[in-house]
């Protein structure tokens, strides 16, 4: 009988293995946008949050889409976003998730897309990290030199990617002093 190949893990952090799904929640620490020499290549804002005794955990949000770009689409974000106000904050964390689905979501309230360009995306997330006192964030664990959540927006079909998820969607959500909330749906060009 052959052998069959073990199956690798990869490292984990918490007792999460990387690629789970997963809910982050805690206060921003700092943010910033990508730089590069070329600005075709910046594709991406950070936020760090911190959860407590834990280290910190870095959000990675995608600004715009280069496969998009590459194969002659529009490279824009669309961002939807769903107001909420808050009394009590969510515990301060980072813990395996259950399915976010924007179709649920949609289902539930209306969600306007509006299409930003990298530059635009880039000062809206400035804006609601300086003023948020807490952010939710959901989407899939990496640990690489820095532990953090990506795929941070909506994981259907897309003009540029076939592949298919539903259940898998990422999000965030800004808590605000005045005790309103603010969660940001994103698409790229092509997904419902």
């Amino acid at each position: 009988m052959p052998h069959r190949r073990r199956q690798q893990t990869r490292p984990g952090y918490l007792g999460l293995n990387q690629g789970d799904l997963v809910h982050l929640a805690g206060t921003p620490v700092a943010f910033a946008a990508e730089i590069d020499r070329v600005p075709a290549n910046i594709d991406h804002f950070w936020i760090t949050i911190g959860i407590g005794a834990d280290k910190p955990i870095r959000v990675a949000l995608s600004t715009q889409s280069r496969k998009n770009a590459a194969a002659g689409f529009d490279p824009r974000m669309r961002v939807g976003l769903i107001a909420s106000t808050w009394r009590e904050l969510p515990a301060a964390g980072l813990s395996k998730s259950p399915c976010l689905d924007y179709q649920s979501l949609e289902a539930a309230t209306t969600v306007a897309y509006v299409e930003y360009g990298r530059p635009e995306l880039e000062l809206l997330l400035t804006d609601k990290t300086k003023r948020a006192v807490f952010i939710e964030a959901w989407g899939e664990l990496y640990v690489r030199v820095d532990v953090g959540i990506h795929q941070v927006h909506s994981m259907r079909a897309s003009c540029s990617v076939a592949r298919d998820l539903i259940g898998r969607d990422g999000a965030i959500r800004f808590y605000f002093a005045d005790g309103t909330a603010e969660m940001l749906l994103f698409k790229y060009c092509g997904q419902p």
